[in-house]
């Protein structure tokens, strides 16, 4: 597989910490930037997808379609599943696992920006969730290298694992958006320009302890469930499609003639 160039992901992922960080450190920003800064991190996204998505394979851009395809779907059936947990991030974690970084990133944030074109969920949030997404299946990517050979137990623990973590990152991320816009000066945890940035942090720290723990831990052990059981056979097919996707080119034979 041709990964995209290890300078987009980084450009990318400096728009993506720049977006979830601002309002540690740009806390008295006016609207017009901070609006100004969401469009900017969204283009970014999108040039670096559309430029990686050039350099995979007819196969595996089909893949990558059809991964974010299903997960539109899931979507637009299952929104939310019970608490924070939601379907669609078990085919980006188990894509990223066998694809790697790049395939892992491509495949999470295309999956959301798909799902919210089929939902009617395209708005200001809508950056956070891609790049959010991205960096789960970025997270599965890095996870997985370096493992070849059949599917083991080590795999879908060391997945597992990475579902819980991705499970409760995904939720303190796009909580920089709620947190933001819903609960301005709110007491005692709400979001307030003019605080230093280690009062903004243990505000946030305490928004996320009394609004979003107890939800996303429901996506963090669902995202672990959906692995130990669907992991297995599906990491399997994915593992054997990477296989048959992969070309090696041999030197060429020279004998003597005569």
């Amino acid at each position: 597989m041709k990964r995209a160039p290890a300078l987009e992901l980084a450009l990318v992922s400096v728009a993506g910490a720049a977006l979830f960080l601002w309002p540690l450190f740009g806390g008295g920003a006016p609207a017009a930037a901070v609006a100004s800064a969401i469009l900017v991190a969204a283009l970014v996204v999108i040039a670096v997808m559309e430029s990686a998505a050039r350099r995979l394979d007819a196969r595996r851009f089909a893949l990558l379609a059809t991964v974010a395809a299903i997960d539109a779907a899931l979507r637009l059936v299952l929104v939310v599943g019970i608490g924070g947990f939601s379907p669609i991030f078990f085919l980006i974690l188990v894509a990223g696992y066998v694809y790697g970084p790049s395939f892992g990133f491509l495949c999470g944030a295309i999956s959301l920006l798909a799902s919210a074109v089929v939902t009617g969920g395209i708005g200001p949030w809508l950056p956070y969730e891609a790049i959010g997404s991205g960096w789960v299946g970025m997270l599965a990517g890095w996870c997985g290298l370096g493992r070849t050979g059949q599917i083991t137990s080590r795999d879908i623990v060391a997945l597992a694992a990475c579902g819980v973590a991705a499970g409760f990152l995904y939720g303190a991320l796009l909580d920089t958006w709620d947190w933001t816009t819903f609960y301005r000066n709110t007491p005692q945890f709400g979001w307030q320009p003019g605080l230093t940035p280690a009062q903004l942090l243990r505000r946030f720290g305490a928004f996320y302890l009394a609004t979003s723990l107890v939800y996303d831990s429901f996506r963090a052990a669902g995202n672990a469930l959906a692995v130990v059981i669907l992991g297995p056979p599906v990491m399997s097919a994915l593992r054997r499609l990477r296989m048959r996707f992969t070309v090696e080119v041999l030197p060429a034979l020279h004998t003597d003639a005569g």
